[in-house]
């Protein structure tokens, strides 16, 4: 009787447990995400909080915009974040659901079509992570799932260079775009609209970009070389890899919904006037507003001590209307014709590709007005300062600070160039909290040294997590 009794106590469970992972999931809440609506997620989020990052601490770094008060930053504090400054969260975040439709697309041949373009936002992702900061977690990183919660960081040399880093996974993402032959087709893609030749350019031009970065530091003139002659790059602003933002919520510029206090926080740097006024340059309308005390367009010095000194904002150039009242005019950029015009011009400049240096600045700087819907002025490019190495101006110079301007929208893009080149020429600010040194990297948050410690200490080990410390590709 008693193994009549285990019998049915058998039974009993075995029901209880039969297909219990399907009735005790809830159709309504899936588990798995589908990778078009993470694509679609991928690339807004991060273009929306890059778009803003670059805007309130970017511009500041890269000396578009000064900070009247709560301003440590703009002091070059950079420990003390304040509207902005710590792009390291949003950055992973971004990755990680990146990673997510990178697994599904390598494990489901349905979804393959996903994995070339991942490829290509994991590289471009990484790029600005060790750009901003240097060393990271890499190969280790995103693996929280399967228990390492405490990743290594990867020296940016290898980030760059190494299988699986940031130029390998371009190039395996092109090949694998160029051979797909399934019929899936990319939904969520709103940069490209699931248009994969264009991913395939877009590939290409960080290509060019990441290839630059390294310039200094490895021989890269014969992959340039190829690059440029293929011209399967993005080359006209139709091809951009931008999506655009709405005028109004939920999808405007976050800079807009501010309140006006804090959005007026922010005025026209020194810099940034002195460099548009020298130019003649019509951008200073669109990017800037008239003092309104004078009517005139005036800058003020970056950093200055709130405490110490009296600041009127009427008395300085607010930033424009577009970044408030029209941002549906803005766009979030991943990278752009006249971006990599610059690039490709610097690089002929510089003999590490046989071309005409001079017609593809006139052509990025032309590509770069149109794409700001300026009409560019008809003697800007044969009279003055903006004139392809006339009046004394130096080349390289030329062409960085051109693509400086056109990068407001991408703030920390102008900071990374003025690293890598020393241009423009950015001024000393008016009250350092840095010995009056321009900082060079963005420091680790201070949630890696409590929650990774051992992995945080071994990789500022060298530099102490200063701000003033070079990364491997910005040779002094």
């Amino acid at each position: 009787m008693k193994y009549l009794t285990y019998l049915s106590l058998f039974l009993f469970l075995s029901s209880c447990t039969q297909d219990f992972e399907e009735i005790n999931t809830n159709p309504n809440s899936p588990v798995q995400v589908q990778p078009s609506l993470l694509l679609r997620q991928v690339i807004y989020d991060y273009g929306d909080e890059l778009a803003y990052e670059g805007f309130v601490a970017g511009n500041l770094l890269g000396q578009y915009f000064t900070a009247i008060d709560f301003n440590l930053f703009d002091r070059h504090s950079l420990t003390e974040p304040q509207f902005g400054g710590n792009p390291w969260p949003t950055i992973f975040k971004n990755l990680r659901d990146n990673e997510i439709i990178l697994e599904q697309a390598r494990k489901n041949e349905a979804l393959a079509v996903y994995e070339g373009p991942s490829l290509i936002l994991k590289a471009y992702m990484t790029a600005a992570l060790t750009d901003l900061y240097g060393d990271v977690p890499y190969t280790e990183a995103l693996q929280g799932a399967n228990g390492n919660v405490t990743p290594a960081y990867d020296e940016q040399s290898a980030i760059y260079t190494s299988d699986g880093g940031i130029l390998d996974n371009l190039e395996t993402a092109i090949d694998l775009l160029e051979n797909y032959s399934g019929t899936g087709v990319l939904e969520g893609d709103i940069i490209f609209n699931g248009d994969l030749t264009s991913w395939v350019k877009f590939a290409n031009s960080l290509r060019i970009k990441a290839l630059m970065r390294i310039a200094d530091r490895l021989d890269v003139a014969a992959d340039l070389q190829e690059i440029f002659n293929s011209g399967n790059y993005i080359n006209q602003n139709h091809e951009n890899a931008i999506f655009g933002f709405a005028d109004n919520q939920p999808n405007n510029f976050r800079m807009a919904n501010l309140r006006a206090g804090d959005f007026n926080l922010f005025i026209l740097s020194e810099t940034a006037e002195e460099i548009l006024q020298d130019l003649n340059d019509p951008r200073l309308e669109l990017f800037y507003r008239p003092a309104a005390n004078t009517g005139i367009y005036k800058g003020l010095l970056n950093g200055p001590d709130a405490s110490q000194t009296s600041i009127s904002v009427a008395d300085f150039s607010l930033t424009g209307r577009i970044f408030r009242e029209e941002p549906g005019d803005l766009n979030a950029n991943f990278i752009t014709a006249w971006e990599t015009r610059f690039f490709l011009a610097e690089a002929a400049e510089k003999g590490l590709i046989n071309a005409d240096a001079q017609a593809l600045y006139e052509d990025a700087v032309k590509l770069a007005f149109e794409y700001w819907s300026v009409e560019i002025p008809l003697n800007y490019l044969t009279d003055g300062n903006a004139a392809y190495g006339q009046n004394g101006q130096n080349k390289i110079e030329q062409i960085i600070s051109q693509k400086w301007i056109a990068n407001i929208i991408n703030g920390y893009e102008g900071w990374i160039d003025y690293r890598r080149t020393g241009f423009p020429r950015l001024k000393t600010i008016s009250a350092s909290l840095n010995n009056n040194l321009i900082p060079v990297r963005l420091p680790y948050p201070t949630d890696e040294d409590a929650l990774n410690n051992e992995n945080f200490e071994a990789a500022t080990s060298a530099n102490g997590n200063s701000i003033n410390a070079r990364v491997w590709w910005d040779i002094d």
